[in-house]
């Protein structure tokens, strides 16, 4: 464990007193939602949401023997042999929850899913597995049914992230708690709810709503867990409003609401109804290229690129990566290789562009033990060390500045405004067909031929009469 001292050094946000929306706001963001069908969605966002999909069937291939699933499922099918649903990793069966459950936490369990930057949340990883297992368990869900519903949480997951602007800062990992409100509406989009229905489904989500940054800072697997939590609360809140239990009406604007219990009424309520429907939030969602946490990817896209100009550790002597604080906080505590952590190593800026300069990439590979104790990379990472660059919005997830002074007394300078798979520097459709097709590969040992078949499913999904066929098409380990 890092002792409080030996963290960076931060000064507290400044903070603006906002007045909170008036009662019925929640309500009315629900009733803007609801109606969502397939033919009110464009084209484009059709599209983004299968690629996107694919990409998350890939992350939860990749991760069937990532530390912590299989311990998972196996608790969790010890538990549950029969259900209406499945979980993916093992092709068994289980209530609809806990295969959300299962499935969201594999989704998540590499940090190699989907990222909206500027709300900083994950969306597939929890929209996905719950809208997945309640459409199996419901059964003849059309592609066209699962997209609209798929929309209705990313979108308003992703707009809770813009008006809650400082939730990560505070400590709260917005992934689950947002989630859980998201999915709890994908659910009850499936389901046919509409209303008040809709409302408590809302509302009954808010109020399983949990999960802090605690468990990423101390390393531990918890991390991996929290949209699988989200997705199983979000399937439940979805069935018991569809029973006819109620939640909280007021979840956004009540004095124990989201806005003033989490967020301390620091809230900026208009982003979830600006524009709504014709700027799509889910439209700058980024595609991760490495798999971990998106605040370091680009100290790892600079030490690639040092690596290719044919920098090696043993020339730098010391080193600042300056970021924006919120990165700071999440990403910038000394590098231990003695906690053995993936974790840790996933959410280290320092081990990040270590290991990419000393081995000139970034990969599943990299993440695994032996490698993050590897004896090279863990002592460039001690030489480097993580500052909040006051140059850099606070709140900015993109840009990266590496400050290098060489052994020689040569000082280096890079900068990296945007990030790769972000709206900006986007990955391509073929380059998201190589990561399905790796991550596969990785996870499950499936060869092209049938990776191919695949996808080819997945990005036809609003042709098919049933998502199920697509549950039915996912492979078992080789």
């Amino acid at each position: 464990m890092t002792p409080a001292a030996a963290r960076p050094e931060l000064a507290p946000f400044k903070t603006a007193t906002r007045v909170p929306p008036a009662d019925g706001f929640s309500r009315e963001v629900c009733a803007a939602y609801e109606g969502w069908t397939f033919e009110t969605l464009p084209a484009a966002v059709v599209h983004r949401v299968k690629l996107f999909v694919l990409d998350t069937f890939g992350v939860i291939a990749a991760a069937s023997q990532a530390n912590g699933i299989p311990e998972l499922n196996r608790q969790l099918c010890a538990w549950e042999k029969t259900g209406a649903s499945t979980a993916l990793i093992g092709k068994w069966r289980a209530s609809p929850p806990t295969a959300a459950m299962a499935n969201g936490a594999a989704a998540h369990a590499l940090d190699f899913d989907d990222n909206h930057d500027p709300a900083r949340v994950h969306s597939y990883a929890v929209m996905l597995p719950a809208a997945l297992a309640t459409a199996e368990a419901k059964g003849g869900v059309s592609g066209k049914a699962f997209i609209a519903a798929l929309a209705v949480g990313i979108e308003l997951q992703c707009r809770l992230g813009l008006a809650s602007p400082k939730s990560l800062s505070r400590g709260w990992h917005p992934t689950t708690v947002l989630g859980t409100i998201g999915a709890a509406t994908a659910v009850a989009h499936i389901l046919g709810l509409t209303g008040e229905a809709f409302l408590h489904a809302a509302g009954l989500g808010y109020h399983q709503a949990a999960g802090t940054r605690q468990a990423l800072n101390d390393g531990v697997l918890a991390k991996r867990l929290g949209p699988g939590f989200s997705a199983r609360n979000g399937v439940v809140a979805g069935h018991l409003a569809a029973a006819g239990l109620t939640g909280p009406t007021r979840f956004l604007e009540g004095e124990a609401g989201l806005f003033s219990l989490y967020e301390r009424d620091e809230v900026e309520p208009q982003q979830l109804l600006a524009d709504l429907t014709s700027r799509w939030e889910l439209m700058t969602h980024s595609m991760k290229p490495y798999p971990c946490c998106r605040c370091t990817h680009n100290a790892i896209a600079i030490g690639v690129a040092l690596h290719q100009e044919g920098l090696v550790a043993e020339k730098i002597a010391a080193a600042t990566i300056g970021m924006g604080r919120t990165n700071v906080q999440v990403v910038g505590a000394p590098y231990e290789p003695q906690r053995n952590s993936t974790v840790h190593a996933q959410f280290n800026a320092n081990y990040c562009f270590a290991s990419a300069l000393v081995n000139g990439r970034v990969d599943l590979a990299t993440f695994q033990r032996p490698h993050i104790t590897e004896p090279k990379v863990a002592a460039l990472a001690s030489r480097v060390r993580v500052i909040d660059d006051a140059r850099i919005d606070p709140s900015a997830m993109s840009p990266t500045r590496m400050e290098i002074t060489l052994t020689d007394g040569r000082k280096l300078e890079r900068f990296l405004e945007f990030m790769q798979g972000s709206p900006e520097e986007p990955m391509t459709d073929a380059q998201a067909l190589e990561k399905f097709a790796a991550c596969m590969a990785s996870g499950l040992g499936v060869d092209a031929a049938n990776t191919g078949e695949l996808a080819q499913a997945i990005l036809a999904l609003d042709g098919l009469s049933d998502v199920s066929e697509v549950v039915a098409q996912f492979p078992q380990a080789s």
